[in-house]
């Protein structure tokens, strides 16, 4: 094929992934060979791709191509979550527009227009990961609401409830006044928040009975003594049931047994004692408000408290608070302030930092509310997944999340997972007229439980409620492969349990860590072996991306712009595991640079012209870059095997930019329009070819396009792909030659910087003459020294030679004679100026190196390049020194 002169990424890219789809190459079946399975983490139906996407799934593709290509059965399951609360607000979006409440029109048609919804836009996401690379067996997508992977959690909510650990209760819960459901604790984000303190006055009430009749809260007789209570959250007074002292606190002994008034409704409440109040903190003195904060509520359960709650599911106030009903409960905040001052009852206002709970689905600020909702006992389940990690049958990698992991699973609560939504999968609990329930798959089921029992079961109704989106998304290792519907099926069998996840820190508990329990207690194992846990993409000034800030390019674009590979390589450049990223669009142009580094090699190898005539006399640089080859393919595979992703991209990126793009081509090419040897010719061939193959993993398009070109590797076969080639097994490694290499390079490099620092062309010849010490055999490497330095003679000598610029490498002295007429005073005055110049230049350097804060915050690859200017600088500075002695000798 002729090869154009610019690498075409997006030709590239439609063509072969295409050409891959066509030809099955990600398609996987059992068979005899080492499974190697992945299951990705389903992205919303409601989403599209963005950063964290792109990292976590560009991590996966990199692994699975890697594993097929080292003759696994490679299968990277794909799939979507069905997001219940997200897609729940999206549908009602939707109707809204349309003028149409979910509630007028019931449950049935609302899920036709969710479906509607879901096949509409649910697959776009996976469309897009498509124009990343990745290579799914899309043959085995899955969805989370699939009739069999419904049926998988609807059984695992009646399994789980005969044991006893699933159990219906009215308990505090995080309620979403936005997404008007309840959700767990670790969908709960806390963040700081500046908010006011407000300090509210309760007068104490000192009630006269003189006729034993009860009197209403208008005739109330007050004491001159008031109790100051500060509180953030001022429109709840109305719903507060007492007033909490500590009985040790000696300021409010005179206050035992009395009661006080709640402002602007006049109502009377006890004041209680209990030694749970902290007597330094604040004004010792708390407002009891058990319907709207949860340790209020304990304190009210201990002490029998009544229970009001002022607040709509929607965040308004109800009747119930007697004022501002029907406003929402910030608007409340504001107007009930001035109502407070008006009455007097508001003594002063503070600012106040503390940590606020934010809906992870919907943004909401979360309101603690009693409900009647499903929970499911985690303790039991808890101990075995926490097992599997300390025991090292589960590895978090890095291993720093483990310790988060084990105070989690120490400290486990019980899962709230009942939704108020519609969308997902309905729970299986049925009730009667009399408000009595059982817990059944179908209605049938649940009519023969009360017969059973002796219970009227007329006109049962199945509870409106779906579980959690997260209940579903627990079993997805098994569920994928149908290990409910049919636990011995040949692909569960196969492909679980899985090899590695690959997902973010912040859902370790939510879905990892539940995924665990549930391989443990549904298959007796663990669901898989590794769990890579990527770190957080933010921008360069370490914010993290969102479409608030703007600050979050377009994917999509960034692919068009740059190429797949180009953002692929850019995305992984720096991105260590755990660690987060901190992503500049630089990334992906270094990226772009990376793929037409390799392309314009490729064009320079096929550009070539082989003479079979020729000997070859490049066996030096072959034997070096074939070991050179190998030592770096141990680095890549030791890097892979500790999941060190980014590192193993560099350990590449330096083999295939400095080793065989900046030495090896150089050693060998041939001089301009002058043809190559055969053997050096073929060997450089099969060296790019293996290049091809460790490249694949990481940049799929460019390499699939070059393997197949004729002209070079001859015509392929239909299922001779890069894709599936055999990647290069690590050969014999001669460290010797490896070692004399990086003194000969050394030694080239003195060269080059003799000829800059004397401003001699690079097309004028040298010569070179060598007093040797370290042993090196020279000989060997004369064409090298001679082609990449333009030497045209080297000689060996044993003494030191005159009116020669000389240098050193290691315990070699070498000497290059230049036979040139100077003006010896110029020449020392300009060697002075360089001097000085670079004395200067390497103090900056150095003060760089020497800045902590510097080395420690900048990328690495800054620091390597301050580094590489410092050796740079000295090794120029030694030769001047060297030029300036000789000038006054």
């Amino acid at each position: 094929m002729t090869i154009s002169t610019k690498y075409q990424p997006k030709a590239a890219e439609d063509k072969w992934y295409n050409y891959w789809m066509e030809h099955k190459f990600f398609r996987s079946v059992p068979d005899e060979r080492e499974p190697y399975t992945i299951v990705i983490p389903p992205p919303n139906v409601t989403g599209v791709l963005h950063m964290g996407h792109m990292l976590n799934n560009t991590i996966q593709d990199v692994l699975i191509r890697r594993a097929r290509m080292k003759g696994k059965n490679a299968c990277w399951v794909p799939g979507t979550d069905h997001a219940s609360i997200a897609t729940e607000a999206k549908v009602v979006a939707m109707l809204k527009e349309k003028g149409i409440n979910k509630r007028d029109i019931g449950r049935e048609a609302y899920m036709k227009y969710a479906w509607e919804w879901r096949n509409k836009y649910g697959g776009i996401i996976l469309e897009q990961l498509k124009k990343l690379g990745a290579s799914c067996d899309w043959d085995r997508t899955r969805f989370t609401m699939d009739e069999d992977l419904s049926d998988a959690v609807i059984d695992t909510f009646i399994h789980l409830h005969k044991k006893g650990w699933i159990y219906r209760g009215v308990r505090m819960v995080n309620w979403d006044p936005q997404g008007l459901t309840g959700i767990s604790d670790e969908e709960v984000i806390r963040r700081e928040v500046n908010q006011k303190l407000y300090y509210i006055r309760y007068q104490v009430s000192g009630i006269k009975y003189q006729d034993g009749t009860q009197k209403k809260s208008s005739d109330l007789i007050l004491d001159t003594n008031y109790l100051t209570i500060a509180t953030t959250r001022p429109e709840t007074i109305m719903a507060d049931t007492a007033i909490c002292i500590n009985p040790n606190d000696e300021r409010y002994k005179h206050l035992h047994g009395k009661k006080a008034v709640i402002p602007l409704i006049n109502k009377e409440i006890p004041i209680i004692l209990d030694e749970y109040i902290d007597m330094d903190f604040g004004t010792g003195c708390l407002k009891v408000t058990p319907a709207h904060d949860l340790n209020d509520y304990e304190l009210g359960l201990k002490h029998n408290l009544p229970v009001i709650d002022i607040l709509n599911d929607d965040g308004t106030l109800n009747e119930k608070a007697q004022i501002l009903v029907g406003e929402d409960r910030f608007a409340a905040r504001k107007k009930i302030i001035p109502m407070l001052e008006e009455a007097g009852a508001l003594e002063k206002t503070e600012d106040y930092k503390s940590q606020i709970g934010f809906s992870e689905r919907t943004d909401a600020v979360i309101e603690p509310k009693l409900s009647m909702q499903w929970f499911c006992n985690m303790g039991e389940m808890a101990k075995p997944a926490l097992d599997y990690v300390l025991k090292g049958d589960i590895k978090l990698i890095p291993e720093k999340f483990v310790n988060t992991y084990r105070y989690w699973m120490e400290n486990i609560k019980d899962w709230c997972i009942s939704r108020q939504l519609w969308w997902g999968q309905q729970i299986p609990a049925w009730y009667n007229e009399q408000g009595q329930w059982v817990v059944a798959k179908t209605k049938e089921e649940a009519e023969d439980q009360f017969r059973i029992s002796g219970l009227e079961f007329r006109n049962l109704t199945q509870d409106e409620d779906v579980v959690d989106t997260w209940f579903s998304s627990w079993l997805w290792p098994i569920s994928v492969f149908d290990g409910f519907k049919d636990p011995n099926n040949e692909d569960i069998n196969y492909y679980y349990p899985t090899n590695d996840l690959v997902t973010a820190p912040e859902i370790l508990f939510l879905w990892v860590a539940r995924m665990i329990m549930a391989g443990h207690e549904f298959r007796g194992e663990v669901p898989f072996r590794n769990v890579y846990l990527t770190g957080i993409v933010r921008d360069k000034l370490g914010r993290k991306m969102s479409k608030s800030l703007g600050n979050s390019p377009d994917p999509l674009e960034l692919i068009s712009d740059y190429g797949a590979d180009g953002v692929r390589i850019g995305m992984l450049r720096s991105s260590p595991a755990g660690n987060d990223l901190m992503f500049d669009v630089e990334h992906c142009v270094w990226g772009r640079n990376f793929a037409n580094k390799i392309w314009n090699a490729f064009r320079l190898v096929k550009g070539w012209e082989v003479d079979d005539r020729l000997g070859n006399n490049n066996e030096t640089a072959i034997a070096w870059f074939s070991s050179r080859f190998s030592e770096a393919l141990g680095e890549i595979e030791n890097n892979f095997n500790q999941y060190r992703v980014s590192e193993a991209l560099m350990s590449t990126y330096i083999l295939v930019w400095d080793d065989f793009c900046a030495w090896y081509l150089e050693m060998i090419k041939p001089d301009y329009q002058q043809p190559i040897d055969r053997e050096s010719y073929a060997k450089t061939v099969a060296f790019f070819e293996d290049i091809l193959k460790i490249l694949h993993p990481f940049m799929p398009f460019i390499t699939e396009e070059l393997w197949h070109d004729a002209e070079i590797f001859g015509e392929r076969a239909t299922m001779d792909c890069c894709i599936v080639a055999k990647m290069p097994g690590i050969g014999q490694i001669d460290a010797q030659l490896l070692k004399e290499t990086e003194l000969v390079k050394d030694v080239i490099k003195g060269i080059r910087n003799i000829r800059q620092a004397k401003q001699i062309s690079p097309k004028e010849s040298l010569n070179l003459q060598i007093k040797t010490n370290s042993g090196i055999d020279y000989n060997r490497f004369k064409a090298i020294i001679s082609r990449t330095a333009n030497i045209d003679q080297i000689q060996f000598v044993n003494e030191k030679v005159n009116d020669a610029t000389s240098f050193r490498v290691a315990n070699d002295e070498l000497y290059v004679p230049l036979a040139i007429n100077i003006d010896k005073a110029a020449e020392k005055e300009r060697l002075e100026k360089e001097k000085e110049y670079l004395l200067g230049f390497l103090r900056s350097v150095e003060a760089k190196l020497g800045n902590e804060r510097f080395v420690n915050n900048a990328k690495p690859e800054v620091v390597e390049i301050e580094q590489k200017k410092k050796a740079d600088a000295l090794s120029k500075l030694e030769i001047i020194v060297h030029s300036l002695s000789e000038l006054a000798g």
